[in-house]
């Protein structure tokens, strides 16, 4: 079996094509009807579905893995507790299951990335849901200490109230497109003609 599309995508840091390559060649391959399980990368399938932000298919996925497996890998399992923190949206949980493992090479970059991409994601969250949060609270959605999370935010344009120990946030600029309604336009242009003759 040709595992080199997958080994490929982890090597190049290609993380958002591994789930997809994942599935595509575990269907040509038991299309065949070959036996692919012994071989196949599990942990790296089920991190590429986490790492893609699809918690179903990780799910569907963790369940078709037979349980000789889940028992022999503890590295799998780790990658599945990662998932069911997500699933059950235990933030702190997440950023635990993350540090808590000692990654083998071949995964280490892939989990890395996708730890940077969550954190920017739940501080994208608390970007939008909060005006003032207070720094315990930033530490845990971003699975970090406190100084660490006074820090991150600090450096990202929000400012710190010391005695409150209260962050005050900087809002996203949201940009938006003016887009020109043809309808408008042709009223405008009626307009300046009647104004014109």
């Amino acid at each position: 079996m040709d595992l080199s599309p997958i080994q490929n995508a982890v090597a190049s840091g290609s993380y958002a094509t591994i789930a997809d390559a994942c599935d595509e060649l575990m269907l040509q391959v038991a299309s065949r009807g070959i036996a692919y399980q012994e071989d196949w990368p599990f942990t790296v399938h089920l991190l590429g579905h986490i790492f893609a932000n699809d918690l179903n298919s990780a799910r569907f996925l963790w369940k078709s893995i037979p349980q000789g497996f889940k028992e022999s890998k503890p590295e799998l399992v780790a990658a599945w507790r990662i998932g069911q923190c997500l699933w059950t949206r235990d933030y702190a949980g997440v950023y635990d299951a993350i540090r808590g493992f000692e990654w083998s090479p071949e995964v280490a970059g892939l989990v890395a990335a996708f730890s940077e991409n969550y954190t920017k994601k739940m501080f994208q969250l608390l970007s939008s849901a909060y005006s003032t949060i207070g720094v315990a609270d930033v530490a845990h959605f971003l699975g970090m200490s406190e100084d660490e999370a006074t820090n991150y935010a600090l450096q990202h344009g929000w400012t710190m109230d010391s005695p409150s120990k209260m962050l005050t946030v900087k809002k996203p600029r949201i940009i938006t497109e003016q887009k020109l309604d043809p309808s408008r336009l042709q009223r405008l242009t009626e307009y300046v003609f009647h104004l014109e003759h």
